[in-house]
């Protein structure tokens, strides 16, 4: 997504990308990230939650509007509702990633 990112950045199209691993995403040069702590799989909310897939959108697109320069990082102020342990879908243990991420806001 970054290669891609960059490449529409450069015809001067500027560009925001969803993204869960921000960190790791900011660092090969995403354009603008909208960071969001949402499992994967679920970046824009759960299977059936319009309500908050049409929020996350909007929020994803005034990081759009609102970022006037490239390498902004603008935090979605979206929070998963449950434990992702505690979900049918996804894996028992969060991601290494997610764990850093977790990490790094509690401290």
């Amino acid at each position: 997504m970054g290669l891609v990112a960059r490449a529409i950045e450069a015809a001067g199209i500027p560009t925001v990308t969803l993204n869960m691993i921000w960190p790791v995403q900011r660092l090969i040069g995403m354009p603008r990230v909208a960071a969001i702590e949402h499992p994967f799989g679920r970046p824009y909310g759960d299977v059936g939650d319009v309500e908050t897939q049409s929020n996350v959108l909007r929020a994803a697109l005034e990081v759009a509007t609102s970022a006037t320069e490239p390498g902004g990082v603008v935090h979605l102020p979206f929070v998963w509702p449950e434990d992702p342990k505690e979900t049918q879908w996804h894996p028992a243990e969060p991601s290494p990633i997610i764990a850093m991420i977790k990490k790094s806001r509690s401290s």
